[in-house]
């Protein structure tokens, strides 16, 4: 006669299946608390759209509109968090005595994070730099040439050096900003002036 024996794990499977069923059950009889609240800021004048509100465990959430309300069906004993970036956590637990009903307003305040200046240079390190600097060339004395620096060279290489691509732009828009003066503004006639007909006979008086 073969006796048979009862596999070590069955008993295992069966308590974790009980615990299971106990646990659905617990959670059927929770009540359902419908959570409704508006987010603010730090201020608590503003509302702050676009913020995550949740039940971790659950793996359920939502977020708030444009003017910071929300709204979500809940467990009693539910741990709600609210999270937005710029913000801390906050956290709130549905406690046994909520309403169906249940309205929150919450408060968030900012997360500042102040990071330590940093100093961007073209070396991996210092010493790196410091054996850069000591191993440069520079001449000591300034051998320019007095030639370069006369005043007629440099005038002439002023006149007739082409413009650059910002000097062309502010070019075309001086240009197209007195066209647009001539267009609508009023144009006045030289001749019509009796001031220069003033002008013009005392210069013929003085020989000019």
């Amino acid at each position: 006669m073969v006796k048979k024996t009862i596999p070590f794990y069955l008993p295992l499977i069966l308590i974790f299946a009980f615990g299971l069923s106990n646990n659905a059950q617990a959670q059927s009889q929770k009540r359902i608390i419908q959570l409704s609240g508006v987010v603010l800021g730090s201020d608590s004048a503003s509302f702050i759209p676009g913020v995550h509100v949740y039940v971790p465990k659950a793996g359920r959430g939502t977020t708030t509109n444009s003017v910071g309300f929300f709204s979500m069906p809940v467990l009693v004993g539910d741990s709600i968090v609210i999270s937005s970036v710029g913000y801390q956590r906050q956290f709130y637990i549905i406690p046994s005595s909520a309403k169906e009903y249940q309205t929150v307003i919450v408060t968030m305040v900012e997360d500042v994070t102040f990071l330590k200046e940093v100093e961007i240079v073209p070396f991996p390190t210092e010493e790196v730099f410091k054996e850069a600097v000591l191993a440069m060339n520079m001449p000591l004395d300034q051998n320019i040439d007095q030639k370069n620096m006369n005043a007629e060279l440099l005038a002439l290489m002023l006149k007739t050096t082409p413009l650059d691509g910002p000097q062309n732009q502010r070019y075309s828009l001086d240009q197209w900003a007195t066209y647009q003066n001539r267009n609508y503004q009023p144009v006045t006639n030289p001749l019509l002036n009796p001031f220069n007909w003033v002008k013009f006979f005392n210069s013929l008086k003085k020989k000019k």
